[in-house]
This record gives structure tokens, sequence and C-alpha cells, in this order.
């Protein structure tokens, strides 16, 4: 499919683009791979658009991720079975080209109870914040702009307004629950360096926190008014990072590095590569000490999944 070509090419620039990314520092060089074992949930259709770019969790054990050549948003189970919950309509303009990726595409999701909410970018007029409740149509709540790609997505559960990450821009947009948009922040740490910028985010006490994928960094900013301060950079040498989570112990994070086929902890610890089944990870869920890591098979063009694996037990303490 043409899609299939398209994100080959564009995901192999981004791999260029991020092998000049900024060097490790000491403190996230990579210390070897953790002695861990991961499972395979489901394996799945390349060929049918599954390409799960994001991920939430859901009830009963389930996780709900969007299918991006699929224009998806679905539930799988802990068993691997697959319920697609919202199919997001084709852009009406055929012509249409997306920036950067070259296809329609579901990018960033969030759950809120029964309420979905799923970034949907095009390259046209259906570019934007969309939204549905089980078993309903979506609907699209928010307009962004056609000549962006609209990728990450978080939400502040104090406040209910939404971040927008924008790849192309280099831009993050505030939401409102009633779909108001506003520049949140245009800052340099946002910014592409040659291809992708500001990619994943994430909110958590009281700060945004985004990933940049060409300059392998996670940074933040206090969510303390209406436009952002300066963003601090938090972690760096995450070449080809696109999204990331906190595994629960303290400020660490783990990240998917979607370009070098690894999922790694900011202590410089790799918990999985290619080796373990690993297909162009996109993004991290971390749910009772366990990292579920979809695989989008962008560039490796086989095999996109989804594994489960035990995050790695803390190093012990030395002692005197």
């Amino acid at each position: 499919m043409t899609y299939r070509r398209t994100v080959t090419r564009a995901l192999l620039a981004a791999a260029v683009v991020a092998s000049g990314a900024l060097p490790p520092t000491e403190a996230f060089a990579m210390k070897g791979e953790a002695s861990v074992k991961a499972r395979a949930i489901v394996h799945l259709d390349l060929a049918a658009g599954q390409m799960p770019e994001n991920i939430v969790p859901d009830r009963d054990g389930s996780v709900d991720v969007t299918f991006a050549g699929a224009r998806q948003v679905a539930r799988i189970d802990a068993y691997g079975k697959i319920r697609v919950l919202a199919t997001l309509p084709a852009p009406a303009d055929a012509s249409a080209v997306t920036p950067l990726l070259g296809f329609p595409l579901t990018t960033g999701l969030v759950r809120d109870g029964g309420t979905f909410f799923v970034l949907y970018a095009t390259g046209s007029a259906e570019t934007g914040l969309w939204t549905f409740r089980e078993g309903q149509a979506p609907r699209k709540l928010a307009d962004l702009p056609a000549d962006g790609l609209p990728n990450g997505l978080t939400r502040d559960s104090k406040t209910g307004i939404m971040y927008v990450t924008d790849s192309a821009k280099g831009v993050v947009y505030a939401v409102t629950a009633g779909g108001r948009v506003r520049v949140f922040s245009r800052d340099e740490a946002l910014a592409p360096a040659g291809f992708f910028g500001v990619n994943g985010a994430k909110v958590r006490d009281g700060h945004l926190y985004v990933s940049n994928l060409d300059k392998g960094t996670v940074s933040r900013t206090p969510l303390s008014g209406r436009r952002a301060g300066a963003f601090t950079t938090v972690a760096t040498g995450l070449t080809g990072i696109d999204d990331f989570t906190f595994t629960g112990r303290g400020e660490q994070i783990v990240a998917a590095l979607v370009t070098e086929n690894k999922v790694v902890l900011s202590d410089g610890t790799t918990v999985l590569t290619e080796a373990d089944g690993l297909s162009n990870p996109t993004s991290v869920l971390v749910r009772h000490g366990r990292a579920y890591v979809p695989s989008a098979a962008y560039t490796t063009q086989r095999d996109p999944n989804l594994l489960v694996v035990r995050l790695p037990a803390p190093a012990p303490s030395g002692r005197a």
C-alpha cells in the first residue's frame, strides 16, 4: 500500500537525522540490557494498517491503541482479542498529503472514562482533535492546522485542558474541553532539527513533559498559566525517541526509541531490543510494574505487535 512505502521513506529519513542528535550524557549512556523476557500479546496485520501508534489503559487489563494506517482506535484485551472502537473518515480530498508522513493517520490518544480523544492528521480539512464515546460515531472537536502533524496528546486532569504536540511545526497547542485552540508554546526545545520535532507528551505533577525525536530529548515546563514558560531539558541521549512515560519510580522515564528499535530507561538501562520482538516501538504504557509496548513496523515492514514485559527492578543501593 502507498502509505507503507511513504512512511518507510519518512522514518528512514528520521533515522538519519536522529543519528546526529545530541550525544548521550554520562547519565543517559546505555548501561546494557536488563535481564527481562518479553511476551507478545498480539501480532498485528500490517497490510490492514494495524500500525499501533499510541496506547492508553482500559478496564479489565485491556489497552486501547490507535492504528495509524487504518485510521482507527481499537481495544486489545489481555488475550490479544481486537475490537475496533472507531474509524475516522477518509479525507474528502483524495489528493491531500499529510506533512512528513504522506498518508492520513490517527496518532495521539486520551481516554477519560467512556470518552475518547484522538488526533487525526490528513493534510486537509479533517486534521484535528476528534472525540467519541464508545458505541457512537466520532466527531471533530477542534480544528488544527492542515499543514501540521498533530502527534502527541495528553490531558491535565485538574483543568481538563488537552495538550497537542505538532511534530512538523514544533508547536504545542492547548485545547479546551469545548474545542477552543490556542498556541501554548513555540519554545526552541520543540522545534525540529531537520525533520521531526516535538513528539510525545505527558502531564505530571503540574508540568508538561514532551519529547523531541530529532534532538533525542525530554523537556518540561510548568503548567502555571495560559502560556508556557521556558522548557528545561531533563533527559538527553534518547536517540530517535517517539513517546515515553514514567515508571512510577520518581522521575524515571521509560522511552520508545522508534528509529533505534529499543525501549530504554532514563538511567541508561536497555529494557527491550529488536531481539525481543520490537519492530519500531512507538509508545509505552506502564501498569502494575509492566511495560506495554506497541510496535508499528514503519521501517522494518514486518510484525507490528504489542509486547508486554516486567520492568527491571531498581539496582540495590550500595553500602559502605
